[in-house]
């Protein structure tokens, strides 16, 4: 059995459950306890036989842990322990939520007193500063971390991402896109806001998002070189080669940010070539991993459960993984793609590392 191990809390149970598949040989079951957090460990095992799949996968095995005394007792915390056998403590739920608040913060004051009507100013306060777990901000800083720069240098970079995600989703849900009225349990943009209005507020939040990370990036002293490097980034996951593309090809619409995220990231916090390309590896795998999961989740969540309408992807014949490969084939690959991501961080400080390790898994067993 691989060292690789990881405690989550019993909430985690069901959408680990639905992870590992049925009667899959090798596997042992997954038991219910609502007082008790649960042990995964990961081991390979035969694939599921899904098309164009590895003949042999790392599975999470998930077992009801509480005949282990020292488990229950870590119920609201995480420890990881890698290839390696170091390990230590981590609050995943801490850490996520303190930067989330950060980048917020930031992006209230980023988007107070702009020059523009009234009307276009609320529209993109109401959309950027609607809420919603804020990972890709987290992961640029956490790549930031990683490299040694301070939060503060990726602060302009994670508020710039989440203006450039958030125009994506004012745009997506517009009745020329996905038609969709719901984003984050509440009315979509254009719905509150009027089409023109919402158009308008994701092309200048576009445009924002530029402008912030180089105005931000040189008062945080962020060498120009490592600001550019950053822009250029973005640039490229925002356009025809990321999320502009990705309204037909899934990699280049949530994983080309996700990537740009990390990266930009890690660069402005002063990694090497090397760091910044295995930094790439890791969000690349870990951006395929968020849309399988997205993918997954439209087919067996609710609309009161993922604060959108669910099923839209499915009725409008879009080309999801589940689609493509079956239910069970989605979820075995998501399996594939969260030991890849994890793989790609065992060359690095375990205590600087655990915030995107635990931030893989997170997306990997995310219910909403």
């Amino acid at each position: 059995m691989a060292a690789s191990r990881v405690h989550i809390t019993c909430a985690l149970l069901l959408i680990g459950a639905v992870l590992l598949g049925q009667g899959q040989e090798g596997m042992e079951g997954a038991v219910a306890c609502p007082q008790y957090c649960l042990e995964v460990d990961y081991v390979t095992c035969p694939s599921s036989g899904a098309e164009k799949l590895p003949a042999r996968r790392s599975v999470p095995i998930v077992r009801c842990a509480a005949a282990h005394a020292s488990t229950a007792a870590k119920a609201a915390s995480v420890d990881v322990v890698n290839g390696s056998g170091n390990g230590g403590g981590f609050d995943f739920e801490t850490y996520l939520s303190a930067k989330a608040k950060t980048v917020h913060d930031a992006l209230d004051v980023a988007l107070r007193d702009l020059r523009c009507p009234a009307s276009l100013s609320a529209s993109m306060r109401n959309s950027v500063l609607a809420g919603g777990k804020r990972l890709r901000p987290a992961l640029a800083i956490a790549a930031c971390e990683l490299a040694g720069g301070p939060a503060a240098a990726a602060t302009p970079v994670a508020c710039a991402v989440e203006m450039i995600h958030t125009a994506s989703l004012i745009h997506d849900d517009m009745p020329c896109m996905d038609d969709d009225a719901l984003r984050r349990g509440r009315p979509s943009n254009h719905v509150a806001f009027g089409e023109p209005t919402a158009l308008l507020a994701g092309d200048t939040l576009l445009a924002l998002a530029f402008e912030h990370v180089a105005r931000g990036s040189a008062a945080a002293g962020v060498p120009a070189d490592r600001a550019l490097r950053a822009v250029m980034e973005l640039g490229s996951a925002a356009g025809v080669g990321g999320v502009a593309a990705g309204q037909y090809i899934h990699a280049h619409k949530t994983a080309r940010l996700v990537e740009a995220a990390a990266v930009s990231g890690a660069v402005v916090g002063g990694a090497g070539d090397a760091e910044a390309e295995r930094v790439r590896r890791y969000a690349h795998f870990l951006g395929l991993l968020g849309q399988v999961a997205d993918d997954v989740l439209d087919v067996t969540g609710t609309s009161e459960q993922l604060g959108k309408t669910a099923g839209k992807d499915a009725a409008a014949g879009k080309a999801t993984y589940p689609r493509l490969l079956g239910l069970e084939g989605a979820r075995a690959y998501a399996g594939e793609l969260l030991a890849k991501a994890e793989a790609e961080l065992d060359g690095f400080d375990a205590a600087g590392a655990a915030p995107l390790r635990h931030l893989a898994r997170f997306v990997a067993y995310r219910q909403h």
